[in-house]
């Protein structure tokens, strides 16, 4: 590959010839870039395992174009409307005279070993400066890239498309797309369609990625996408906020991604001078179809989470479930001391634990703890630090719920700023869940949540804050902004969610973070680097948590998995499911409990201790080892199995889902679980029979699971001996 020359002293590096071309390397893959001939644009030239870069692209095409320009059938890494006028641009730049052509040449480039890549190109005519940046991930084959824009002219550029980049993967034949879609209370559901011809898009502009779709896509080749050794591509988005991915089967066969932010305002103002950087968009690679490629995406989220992956995820109680807005000193107490008896390591007091939060109609903002729930002093703190002691007296820490950016139009806070919320002069104020929702771009508005937050943080000793957001910001506006045609609400919005993470991290490091937008509306890996959990749905039922899990674990780690153990019925699937069931659902990820447990017998009670500790014993593996999903919700039997780092023990989540084989009436089998990745030579030993397997039975005949009407789940550890 071509190596440019150094920087020279001038700051800018020396434009590349055309055809010049660069390499990246990851722990198992390359991604190769080249300049096309005319030093016009770069493409992709090959992106797969180690040696892929050598023989012909196979992106490569005959360079004939009919009613199209070579640009619109290149694989251009990153491209403007002008060069690429006809089958999508990923940039769009309007001129104060309403010119949207950009047409620009590469300026210079600059390669830090295999490791990173900027490729610089420049319009003279606008003045505006894109620098491609590429950086490999150290320990995954994770390739993140994002796009600079600068304006070094002397007029303002409108970006009124401004994607992140372009993905180009060669396809035969069509593309199979994965994706995850649903709705509220059924997200992370994992859809598949095949692409021929035409165009596959997906977004929100909720101002968070939403319900609807996640950030997320997968593509391999419609020929072979069921295969274990499928070459499989990934891209997701690290923004929470509005946002896109588009997929276009393009002239020639290949399919193009592009993916990017979309802007509230339908373009962002660029002044003379200013630089903007768009959203990360990682990019994956795996040989190993679907489920390869979720593994490399737990390990991109393990190493988000740094150090902060190494401390232990705690079993949790949250009494929602239990007392909802009734919150008091001694109902909170009494479950409590249930929890703790069980085995909790962490009591999580949920909504209502604030002034005039009786319902949903009021106390948002007021984020002061109620005297009536918590007595013993004239503001309530006295009596919530007596909680919180009780709470650590039983061996629990403590955590909350908050939703700093909402507002009810009850609360004090709203009477006293009641320009603090998203508005529009002259139109009427839309509530959903009865609130409004803070303009947290502005500074002021972060200063509030930041000071809040760290009041609470510091006068109370909380260990867990679990951040929720339950709705969509409507009447977007911000009544007298100077210059209103500059705003970039949606992107302010995020700058400030981000910060205030950014604060609690650094000022309260001893604190885990819980994301959650009334379930999974806000899951990214933006918001993903910056909290320890999220909360995937608000569905707990049983089958219908099972398929928003088994999607969710295609995207993302299982140590980011919140889930809890409750008494809720099916919303889509009601068949009812035991206990066990709903414990070793909970278990494959971060395990906590939501039930009202004071109901619980004593027989339940006792089954549940079981579960949480067994739980402990195997929370290691399913955090930090490598998952693999067999079958799925939708099979009579579904699995998750976990592999140690060490590959020395092996934890298999599995559940019955469809019918029995009749046993003993009829001369019935039980069901096997095939597993896989194992050694075949070795042997293993279940910890709880005792029965030795080898491998190669393991992977062949597989684990047999006996369900019966009173046995539909199961936690197998197995042990390499």
């Amino acid at each position: 590959m071509t190596r440019p020359p150094a920087r020279p002293a001038t700051g800018r590096a020396p434009s590349p010839a055309p055809g010049s071309s660069w390499l990246l390397r990851t722990e198992r893959t390359v991604y190769a870039v080249r300049l096309e001939a005319g030093g016009q644009w770069a493409e992709l030239a090959a992106w797969g395992p180690h040696g892929t870069e050598t023989g012909p692209s196979a992106l490569d095409w005959s360079r004939r174009t009919h009613f199209l320009t070579p640009a619109d059938a290149a694989p251009a890494e990153y491209i403007p409307s002008g060069l690429r006028p006809f089958t999508g641009a990923d940039l769009t730049v309007r001129r104060p005279d309403g010119e949207r052509g950009t047409w620009w040449t590469c300026t210079g480039a600059e390669q830090d070993g295999e490791r990173s890549l900027r490729l610089e190109f420049t319009d003279e005519r606008t003045g505006l400066r894109a620098t491609l940046c590429y950086d490999t991930v150290p320990g995954t084959d994770v390739v993140l890239r994002r796009t600079e824009l600068a304006n070094d002219g002397d007029e303002v550029l409108h970006l009124e498309d401004l994607d992140s980049a372009a993905v180009n993967v060669p396809v035969q034949g069509g593309a199979r797309l994965t994706y995850l879609a649903g709705q509220w209370s059924q997200e992370f559901t994992r859809h598949q369609l095949d692409l021929v011809r035409g165009r596959f898009a997906i977004g929100s502009i909720q101002g968070v990625p939403g319900h609807a779709y996640a950030p997320w896509l997968a593509v391999q080749d419609a020929a072979h996408p069921d295969s274990a050794d499928t070459p499989t591509y990934g891209v997701a988005l690290a923004w929470p906020g509005n946002w896109h991915i588009t997929a276009d089967a393009e002239p020639g066969g290949a399919v193009r991604v592009r993916a990017g932010r979309v802007p509230h305002e339908g373009a962002v103002a660029l002044r003379p001078g200013a630089t903007l950087t768009t959203p990360v968009l990682a990019c994956a690679f795996s040989a190993g179809g679907l489920d390869g490629l979720g593994a490399e995406w737990h390990r991109y989220e393990r190493h988000l989470a740094g150090e902060r992956l190494h401390r232990p995820r705690k079993v949790l109680y949250n009494s929602w479930y239990a007392t909802e807005f009734d919150v008091e000193a001694t109902g909170q107490l009494e479950l409590a001391a249930i929890a703790a008896e069980m085995g909790v390591e962490l009591f999580v007091v949920d909504d209502g634990w604030f002034t005039g939060r009786k319902d949903e109609k009021g106390g948002l903002g007021d984020w002061q703890p109620d005297p009536a729930a918590f007595p013993g002093g004239t503001d309530g703190a006295a009596g919530l630090d007596a909680l919180i002691a009780r709470v650590r007296e039983l061996g629990m820490d403590f955590g909350l719920w908050v939703e700093p950016e909402a507002i009810s139009p009850a609360a004090q806070l709203y009477a006293d700023h009641p320009d603090w919320v998203y508005r529009i002069d002259g139109r009427p104020a839309t509530l959903v869940r009865e609130q409004l929702l803070l303009d947290l771009g502005r500074a002021d508005v972060q200063e509030f949540v930041i000071a809040t937050l760290d009041r609470l943080l510091t006068a109370h000793d909380i260990r867990y804050l679990k951040w929720d957001m339950n709705r969509p910001p409507t009447e977007r506006g911000r009544p007298g902004a100077i210059p209103p045609g500059e705003l970039d609400l949606d992107a302010a919005h995020v700058a400030g969610y981000l910060r205030v993470l950014d604060h609690l991290r650094a000022r309260h490091p001893h604190v885990t973070v819980e994301g959650c937008a009334g379930g999974g509306a806000r899951i990214e890996h933006a918001t993903l680097a910056r909290t320890d959990v999220v909360w995937p749905s608000d569905n707990t039922a049983p089958l219908d948590r099972l398929a928003v899990q088994y999607g969710y674990l295609h995207a993302h780690a299982p140590h980011t998995m919140s889930s809890w153990v409750t008494d809720e019925p099916g919303v889509f699937d009601p068949r009812p499911r035991s206990l066990a069931f709903r414990f070793v659902l909970a278990a494959a990820g971060v395990l906590g409990i939501g039930a009202d447990i004071r109901g619980w017998s004593a027989e339940q009670r006792a089954e549940a201790a079981g579960w949480v500790a067994r739980y402990k014993d195997v929370r290691d593996v399913v955090h930090h080892g490598r998952a693999r999903l067999i079958g799925g919700p939708d099979d009579a039997t579904c699995a998750v199995q976990y592999d140690a780092p060490d590959g020395r023990r092996v934890v298999v989540a599995a559940w019955s889902t469809g019918r029995l084989d009749g046993a003993p009436l009829t001369p019935g089998r039980p069901a096997r679980v095939r597993l896989r990745g194992l050694d075949p030579a070795a042997r293993y030993t279940d910890h709880d029979t005792g029965t030795v397997y080898s491998g190669a039975h393991l992977l062949h005949s597989g684990l047999p699971l006996g369900w019966s009407a009173g046995h539909d789940a199961e936690l197998v550890v197995l042990t390499m001996q």
